[in-house]
């Protein structure tokens, strides 16, 4: 692999399981896995047990927290950075991040969840101070279900495409294309030739068609048919940000079905999705396999494998390098948006999250390896039939996943069917990363306003009265500028956000609250304390790697562009405003509790950095003085602070 191999990676996570004791089985009352039903309080306990519902059974959860990371990134972006960032040898960088900042910051949120039994909007009572922070979660995943589900929209286009014959990104004969248009990117000048020359006898500007033919081949101002599919028949684009234009009715109806569909798979909240996750998150690994067998099969598909492969390890002298990685793993992983902390607030008390966290976080990051093979298989062979290099046609975000795989799919046999499985996956991996940006903010609300949308009938309400005003904010994205929007939203919605709040979930949690409190917390759980090195990376390692990725993202910014357009400054003054949005809450809610608090300025301080008195654990067995056990801290120096944070209390 050019780094830190599976083997070990599992290694270290088994070691930790078992001389930590999180690998040893609860006691027999905490194993019952009885169905537990959605249902109001007087069919639960006094206290109201599990009255918000839970995962019917553990797979559920795992395969919806898998789901929940694993997303088109992994397809179109991962990929692309490592053969950018030294091939091999970015995995190195990437794998660190993922053990020692993704893993802690996984297992950190899904022990918040648990514990507390609340969505990410009321889970920081535990720091009064810092409750913006839930808000915060709740409106990056409004503005990231907001916008993304466009991707789905343009994926159920190209599945309904896929079944007309011939494929209409094969030719240009279709009343989209230009005379620039090339049928696919060939080998040699003769067989240029050939295409320019039909293009001739279709088109009145042969001079024009001429002219897109050089000595050593096609000129840069060719496009394929694939590509002007997808700019002049999906997206219809229009010159510019300000050229909002129309709303295209292919693109509106297909935001119609996605949104349909996801109200039929979260309409009974984790109910339902815990169902649909068994085919929505393992369909894309059968896919996957499926694609790299016959990918191997093709020409060239060896020497692509082995372009993704070759480290470079001279690029990881540059610093840039390790902040992609980081940053691809924090945005593939899902921490910090919420998504987490909801899902695993409808678990069982005593669930083993430590084994949730080891497997959701490998099974993202070596999705996003084994996609590697697959998509290098297929520009491999399409480099071999093109005679272009490799490096020219690896490229990031929709461009690859629209345009270079479709173009691909032409040299298969039976275009249609590998056209079909491939935009299948592509919506299946959608369409899971979906369901928990959406149930964060559907749970925060009903959380917020249990009076309104508590209750079964209440919910599906909510989830479809939700699923209609995104519908409404989304038209813009279906216009001719919608791919300008969408960029904008994309680059700017959550540049900020993710790796801040990753930050200060770790200062919260780690020093503020507490890590050795936490890991009482765990324990009563769990049956065991964190491990050390857990405790480490939540202290020390993953909020210093999340300043320093924040504080580089800001210094290191550089305006988005699409296609060679440069966007316009009022654009990106719209943009840089929106990723202030989620940032509001902050510094709201802080001034708003620090002014209910009597007292001086540091009475305030230090009541506002304690968990309120309703924090603890949410099932009513373990309430019983908890409070008084848990939360009785002595005074210290801050040395024996940090020690007993790092290395837990010398009575443990």
């Amino acid at each position: 692999m050019g780094g830190i191999r599976t083997d070990q990676v599992l290694c270290i996570g088994l070691k930790m399981r078992k001389t930590n004791g999180l690998a040893k089985q609860p006691p027999m009352e905490m194993q019952e896995e009885g169905k537990l039903e959605e249902s109001d309080s007087s069919s639960s306990s006094s206290e109201g047990d599990y009255h918000r519902g839970t995962w019917s059974h553990k797979l559920d959860f795992l395969l919806s927290v898998i789901g929940y990371s694993v997303g088109v990134s992994n397809i179109w972006r991962f990929p692309y950075l490592c053969i950018r960032n030294g091939g091999g040898a970015f995995l190195i960088p990437f794998f660190f991040f993922l053990i020692f900042c993704g893993i802690p910051l996984y297992f950190l949120e899904l022990c918040l969840g648990q514990f507390s039994g609340v969505s990410s909007i009321f889970v920081w009572k535990l720091c009064p101070l810092f409750k913006g922070l839930g808000f915060l979660m709740v409106t990056v995943s409004a503005m990231m279900s907001w916008y993304y589900i466009t991707v789905l929209a343009w994926v159920l286009y190209y599945l309904v495409n896929s079944f007309y014959h011939p494929l209409p990104w094969s030719d240009c004969s279709e009343s989209w294309n230009t005379a620039h248009c090339i049928e696919s990117r060939i080998k040699d000048f003769s067989n240029v030739t050939n295409t320019i020359v039909q293009n001739i006898t279709s088109n009145s500007s042969s001079l024009y068609n001429i002219s897109l033919v050089s000595e050593t081949g096609i000129k840069k101002n060719a496009t394929t048919a694939a590509k002007e599919f997808w700019q002049r028949r999906v997206l219809r684009i229009s010159e510019g940000f300000d050229e909002a234009g129309s709303v295209q009715p292919h693109l509106i109806v297909g935001l119609i079905v996605a949104w349909v569909l996801v109200f039929l798979c979260l309409m009974k909240g984790v109910k339902s999705v815990g169902k649909v996750v068994y085919v929505t998150a393992v369909l894309p690994y059968i896919l996957l396999t499926t694609f790299l067998i016959r990918g191997l099969m093709l020409e060239g598909s060896m020497e692509g494998i082995r372009h993704y492969l070759t480290p470079d390890f001279s690029r990881l002298t540059d610093f840039q390098v390790w902040l992609e990685a980081g940053i691809q793993v924090f945005y593939s992983l899902g921490p910090a948006w919420g998504g987490l902390i909801t899902m695993s607030s409808y678990n069982k008390f005593n669930n083993n999250c430590f084994r949730d966290a080891i497997i959701g976080s490998l099974a993202d990051g070596l999705t996003s390896f084994y996609a590697g093979f697959v998509i290098f298989a297929l520009l491999g062979h399409l480099a071999a039939m093109t005679g272009l290099k490799i490096s020219d046609m690896a490229d990031s975000g929709p461009g690859l996943a629209l345009v270079v795989y479709p173009e691909a799919m032409l040299t298969l046999p039976f275009p249609h069917l590998w056209a079909v499985l491939f935009f299948l996956m592509l919506l299946t991996l959608g369409i899971d990363s979906q369901f928990g940006t959406f149930e964060t903010v559907s749970s925060g609300l009903a959380d917020a306003f249990p009076q309104y949308f508590s209750g079964g009938k209440r919910k599906t309400l909510l989830t479809a009265g939700l699923c209609a005003v995104l519908f409404v904010l989304g038209i813009p994205f279906s216009t001719n500028g919608g791919m300008y929007y969408f960029q904008i939203v994309d680059w700017y919605a959550a540049s900020l956000c993710v790796t801040l709040t990753s930050f200060l979930e770790c200062v919260i949690v780690g020093w503020i609250y507490g890590a050795d409190r936490f890991s009482k917390d765990v324990k009563l759980m769990l049956g065991t304390e964190v491990h050390v090195v857990i405790r480490f990376c939540w202290c020390i390692v993953t909020p210093l790697a999340m300043l320093a990725a924040f504080i580089l993202t800001l210094t290191n910014y550089q305006p988005p562009t699409y296609e060679g357009y440069t966007y316009p400054v009022h654009a990106r003054v719209i943009g840089f405003l929106l990723s202030l949005v989620p940032l509001i809450p902050l510094p709201i809610t802080a001034v708003y509790y620090f002014r209910k608090v009597d007292g001086t300025f540091l009475q305030r301080l230090h009541k506002l950095t304690q968990p309120s008195e309703d924090w603890g654990p949410h099932v009513s067995k373990y309430k019983k003085g908890y409070n008084k056990i848990h939360h009785n801290t002595p005074d210290e120096t801050p040395l024996l602070t940090i020690k007993r944070n790092l290395l837990g209390s010398p009575s443990h």
